[in-house]
């Protein structure tokens, strides 16, 4: 008797095992995206999150049909196409942090900056909402600083950059989720297309004092060392992204468009780096600056990075000489590196 062989057999086990995954990848990702996206109203949203997953099991449940086959393949494509159209937008109904997005002009060496956010905090979400206009000359961009701020163990910090001018004033820039009034803040969400993406320019009294003095978070502040040149170079690609940001807005993703990233991407390191797995854990972001000889190498990470916390008194509100109080104990800035 002739042996039947039992390549088509294996090669359709193999089909189905690739279509089952594909499937259940599928539905574990659009539904969360359905879920978490900015479809109106909610009954819509609400409604093809619960159909989306069950078309997705039915479809493949009867596989085997013609019919079935079609209708997967249909909803695979539909959902596809909305997800890569689905359109970032600056008109929506903001949270308050993010109601007034700063704006840039250029006159020669002279910045004009709009709409610098000054909140007044009484709690993390009772504040009086204050804004002022500033011009500064890039001529007398002095510093760089890095900022992480902790909440929740070590893996995870808020990272953001403050610049500072020879009269002593600070401007700092926070890339971070542009959130809508209707949606609590979600850690979940920010994979899916759920945020816009927003630089935040603001007095340190607002951007770090809410979060030394107000949210009672650990807060480091390190002397970032780097040329004039490139001290320039990094303000204003920050201020392009802002203009850019006002015009075309973008989403916001966890993964490839976070705070950490953004600032890699106006840094413009190499693609190792925005590719290093201390760009997901933001909490080691200051640790791989170090390892990049931004930092002061003069003393070990472990020592400069316990300098580099910001001590406030138990009762301390944001004033006036906020920015020079916060430095009073950290470590002196190093010599920038003529190279950087």
């Amino acid at each position: 008797m002739p042996q039947t062989s039992k390549k088509p057999v294996h090669g359709r086990r193999w089909a189905h095992w690739f279509a089952g995954c594909a499937t259940f990848l599928l539905g574990a990702f659009g539904t969360p995206a359905l879920y978490y996206s900015t479809l109106e109203p909610d009954a819509l949203r609400l409604g093809l999150t619960c159909l989306f997953p069950l078309v997705l099991a039915t479809a493949f449940f009867f596989r085997m049909h013609q019919t079935a086959r079609l209708a997967l393949a249909g909803v695979s494509a539909a959902f596809a196409v909305w997800y890569v159209t689905d359109p970032p937008k600056n008109n929506r109904d903001w949270a308050g942090e993010y109601a007034m997005p700063a704006s840039v002009s250029m006159e020669k060496r002279t910045v004009h900056l709009r709409h610098v956010r000054d909140f007044i905090y009484k709690t993390p979400n009772d504040y009086t909402p204050r804004y002022y206009d500033a011009d500064y000359a890039l001529d007398d961009l002095s510093s760089v600083d890095l900022v992480t701020s902790y909440w929740a163990g070590e893996s995870i910090a808020h990272v953001f950059l403050s610049f500072g001018f020879r009269d002593g004033r600070h401007v700092a820039m926070s890339i971070e989720t542009r959130r809508q009034k209707k949606f609590p803040y979600s850690a979940i969400a920010g994979f899916f297309h759920h945020y816009e993406l927003f630089y935040v320019v603001a007095d340190e009294r607002d951007l770090i004092g809410v979060r030394t003095d107000v949210r009672k978070e650990r807060v480091y502040l390190y002397r970032v060392s780097l040329s004039p040149e490139a001290r320039g170079r990094l303000f204003t690609s920050y201020l392009q992204e802002v203009d850019h940001l006002s015009h075309t807005p973008e989403w916001y993703n966890t993964l490839t468009s976070n705070c950490t990233t953004g600032i890699l991407t106006r840094a413009q390191a190499s693609l190792r780096y925005r590719l290093d797995w201390r760009i997901l854990l933001s909490g080691y972001t200051a640790s791989l600056a170090y390892k990049l000889g931004l930092l002061d190498t003069q003393v070990d990470f472990h020592t400069l990075h316990d300098r580099s916390r910001i001590h406030r008194p138990e009762s301390a509100t944001p004033g006036p000489e906020y920015s020079q109080e916060i430095r009073q104990t950290l470590p002196e800035e190093t010599n920038p590196s003529s190279s950087r």
